[in-house]
């Protein structure tokens, strides 16, 4: 069978998209004025994608490059420009396609620094358009450029000092700008759609270009389409969106990906579903080093399982 999916993994550069997070049970989180990765690491997972048959990489750049055009919000030793291109022309090397990745959600957005709190001004959208356009012009006019957005409630953000929350129009005036910029690149949109599809539905399907790439997200193993999060799939497919549905490997969900990716062959029609995608939500640092090798791994045989 010939192998015209997208079979990616999210890598982390940066993980600064919480402001402050106390939660005992999520220490990583939180703010760190410094780029806290593990190149060893990072290396070995891009070379472990690629052994595995992993055909696409999406990058979260947040602060972690020093912008020619925003300087002021790199964290310290973040990435030059020039050592970014080199990345991304390595992973091209490889046979994978790099994928920037930029979370806009007002909770998740603490990578801006001061532009954070500029959200829904002509600052704010001025710097939106900046870092956009340098980075679609480092990675080559990317295919695709996923812009987060999600969680962008209160709940999401009850730990943090500073809340954020867009609603209604003004969420979807700010969406259509960000999606606007990144066209402007030739790039596809992409984005965590939870936050409108599973509280607004009614405004998501009202709202929502078919040209955005859905990645519904789930990270549990048993599939029960009386749950929200697994009925959005069905959803999704009825309205005839593209799918990149998402599945994940941060907590001893060996199955999530491979039961992701059995469900969604068999509920979305193979024209719109245009891949899988399997995430590990934890920063590329050693200490996670064993649970992020071990994800991608699982998303490979995820794929070797589906083209058998």
């Amino acid at each position: 069978m010939k192998d015209n999916k997208i079979w990616g993994c999210f890598l982390h550069l940066s993980f600064n998209m919480w402001e402050d997070y106390i939660s005992p049970h999520r220490p990583f989180r939180g703010f760190r004025p410094y780029l806290e990765l593990s190149e060893p690491l990072y290396n070995d997972a891009i070379n472990k994608m690629a052994e595995e048959g992993i055909n696409l990489v999406a990058i979260e750049l947040g602060d972690a490059v020093e912008y020619e055009c925003y300087p002021e919000i790199a964290v310290h030793n973040a990435w030059k420009p020039e050592r970014l291109l080199r990345e991304v022309e390595r992973i091209k090397s490889l046979g994978m396609e790099p994928i920037p990745a930029l979370n806009f959600s007002a909770g998740h957005d603490t990578w801006m620094g001061e532009y954070s709190r500029m959200v829904s001004t002509d600052e704010y959208y001025k710097f939106c358009a900046g870092i956009i356009d340098e980075i679609c012009k480092i990675f080559g006019n990317p295919r695709f450029f996923h812009l987060g957005l999600d969680e962008e409630t209160f709940s999401h953000q009850s730990y943090q000092s500073h809340v954020t929350i867009r609603k209604n129009d003004a969420w979807w005036s700010d969406f259509y700008i960000m999606i606007g910029e990144v066209m402007k690149h030739g790039a596809r949109p992409w984005i965590w759609p939870d936050y409108m599809l599973w509280n607004e539905p009614g405004q998501f399907y009202s709202k929502m270009p078919k040209s955005v790439i859905q990645s519904n997200w789930y990270y549990g193993e048993s599939f029960d389409v009386k749950q929200k999060h697994v009925k959005a799939y069905i959803e999704l497919e009825d309205h005839k969106f593209d799918q990149i549905p998402t599945g994940s490997f941060h907590n001893n969900n060996f199955e999530s990906i491979g039961n992701t990716v059995k469900f969604c062959s068999e509920n979305i029609d193979d024209s719109r579903l245009l891949g899988f995608l399997q995430t590990f939500w934890k920063p590329t640092i050693e200490e996670y080093r064993d649970l992020i090798l071990t994800g991608i791994e699982l998303a490979g045989k995820a794929k070797r399982k589906f083209y058998e």
